[in-house]
């Protein structure tokens, strides 16, 4: 819960500026910082994915113990342990109620839990590259509530920053 009652209904990403997310049914960067930063903010949570998103995370990483998981298909059949099946995001927040949730992606997800997040967390990388995964934009009924500097990744490899939005 937020310090006003409601309940925290997050979205959680990774983008370069012109908000590729993912390519080829990955994350096209590696940053250790951002999947601290992404564990950090999602541990002892209930987090929510597609199942594309389910199927590209290694297996060891698909279910964590500190977490509740469920993923959203279309599939009345899917079945994976450790993790429950929602057919869409309102009825993945129904079945999480009154948790505090973290949806992680993919764009598909984002873009049908936008309107119910209370808060976004993105972190911006500075790179350029081709993807076939996009962000959301964020609506302008969020604004920027804290933003990091600019700092290189520890691998070398690329500039990132970390942003929060709130909602109005």
């Amino acid at each position: 819960m937020t310090e006003n009652g409601k309940r925290t209904i997050g979205l959680i990403w990774s983008q370069t500026p012109d908000r590729v997310i993912g390519a080829n049914g990955g994350i096209p960067w590696q940053i250790p910082e951002d999947v601290q930063h992404f564990q950090d903010v999602t541990s002892g949570r209930t987090i929510i994915m597609g199942r594309r998103t389910w199927d590209a995370l290694p297996e060891q990483a698909r279910v964590a113990p500190d977490r509740r998981t469920v993923v959203i298909t279309r599939n009345p059949e899917w079945f994976a342990p450790g993790a429950e099946r929602a057919s869409s995001v309102e009825e993945a927040l129904a079945l999480t109620d009154p948790d505090e949730v973290w949806v992680l992606g993919g764009a598909e997800i984002f873009a049908a839990a936008v309107e119910f997040a209370t808060v976004i967390v993105v972190t911006e990388v500075d790179t350029e590259v081709s993807g076939d995964a996009y962000a959301p934009e964020i609506p302008p009924q969020f604004v920027l509530a804290f933003t990091t500097g600019i700092s290189r990744s520890s691998n070398g490899k690329d500039s990132f920053q970390f942003r929060s939005y709130a909602r109005k």
